[in-house]
């Protein structure tokens, strides 16, 4: 394998081995994330405490991706980018290991929190190692692929995960987890090429105006990801009271997590020749979708149709966040790696707070539409900043 000094960027087929080994690796971190989700009832039930508050392991892990993912990601930058790679993953390896075998909550709460400092890191690290991987025409299609790990992690992950946990036992499932993700350590040291990390921001001429434009990408993102997690941390609670019974959950996060790879292949497909109307389509999908989950509850028919609008949108979001970070040329691709990865974790940790609150007072009903109304906030945040999202790359 060639020194990180010796590779040189190019298409996305001559860069196809390192590609597949970071959606592998994307896969598993956000396997490792979302798992609690679909197993919050019966993680509450058996350390005996409530939804809302089992909804905090969602929490507590992104508040540690949005706490430390920039300054971990500034005290590593002379680090080998491969080797950081790694080490996130034996973490996550020891994190799910830790909740697999947690004897009570304080336990399981602290093994979480352990892969969140692993995830503070690797959307920080994988950004910026796919945008180098490929030549600057290629960056969006190159996220998009790598993205399309963070959809498998929703379309099989988290729901085989969750039958296996509903069949099983939700330790098995973080257990099994565990020893895939310490089997990926060995197959992403093969397939993964060195590249160069470090360098700094393009400075001169324009360097506050597109430092703008990236807090303004930042900003968006994060305000998207806090209404999509103020209803989907919570929608196995939601799902169990349209009637559906516990066993079909993970079947069903299967279906949403299928719709939305056809979101992340309008993104792959569009991002390069169209990337302002590819993130105003897919935003305005999530709402319609969302609002429909909403008019439609408790009618578990209705609730179904209109998750998989709303989970065909939001397969696609976090390529066009990431892509338009990384087109704004506001810092180095890690630094805006970490501020897009500290940024969406800042939304799926208030979201899983937000949520929770919901839950306690208007009630189960009212999610849909107060994750609706945040996503629109966030629709009107792009429709305004058209040079942080502009209509060609």
């Amino acid at each position: 394998m060639p020194p990180a000094s010796a590779w040189n960027p190019g298409t996305v087929r001559d860069a196809a081995g390192g590609l597949a080994a970071l959606t592998l690796a994307t896969f598993l971190a956000v396997t490792t994330e979302m798992l609690p989700v679909g197993l919050l009832p019966a993680i509450g039930g058996n350390v005996r405490v409530s939804d809302s508050i089992a909804g905090l392991l969602v929490t507590v892990y992104a508040f540690m991706v949005a706490v430390l993912a920039v300054p971990l990601t500034l005290s590593t930058a002379r680090f080998s980018r491969k080797g950081l790679l790694l080490a996130t993953l034996v973490a996550y390896t020891v994190g799910n290991a830790m909740v697999a075998v947690a004897p009570n909550f304080g336990v399981l709460a602290a093994g979480r929190a352990f892969g969140g400092i692993a995830h503070a890191l690797f959307f920080s690290v994988s950004i910026g190692y796919a945008s180098r991987l490929v030549r600057t025409e290629f960056t969006g299609r190159a996220l998009a692929l790598v993205t399309a790990g963070a959809a498998a992690g929703f379309v099989l992950g988290v729901p085989l995960s969750t039958s296996l946990g509903t069949a099983l036992g939700w330790r098995a499932a973080f257990g099994l987890l565990a020893g895939v993700c310490a089997l990926s350590c060995v197959i992403v040291g093969v397939l993964l090429p060195p590249v160069p990390g470090g360098g700094t921001a393009h400075q001169g001429s324009g360097a506050g105006a597109r430092r703008t434009r990236l807090a303004i990408v930042s900003g968006a993102n994060a305000v998207v990801y806090l209404g999509q997690f103020t209803v989907y941390t919570f929608v196995s609670v939601l799902l169990l009271a349209t009637g559906l019974p516990a066993a079909a959950i993970g079947p069903v996060l299967l279906g949403m997590g299928a719709v939305g790879l056809i979101g992340t292949w309008f993104a792959a497909a569009t991002l390069d020749r169209r990337p302002r109307a590819t993130v105003l389509i897919l935003l305005c999908t999530v709402i319609v979708g969302m609002v429909g989950v909403g008019v439609a509850f408790p009618a578990l028919v209705g609730v179904l149709a209109a998750a998989v609008v709303w989970g065909a949108g939001f397969g696609g979001m976090a390529s066009v966040f990431q892509t338009a970070a990384i087109r704004t040329r506001g810092a180095t691709p890690e630094v805006i790696g970490a501020l897009i990865n500290s940024t969406a974790n800042i939304g799926i940790g208030a979201g899983a707070a937000v949520g929770a609150a919901v839950l306690a007072g208007p009630g189960l009903g009212w999610l849909p539409f107060a994750g609706a109304a945040l996503v629109l906030a966030g629709l009107v945040v792009v429709l305004a900043a058209r040079n942080s999202f502009p209509p060609e790359p």
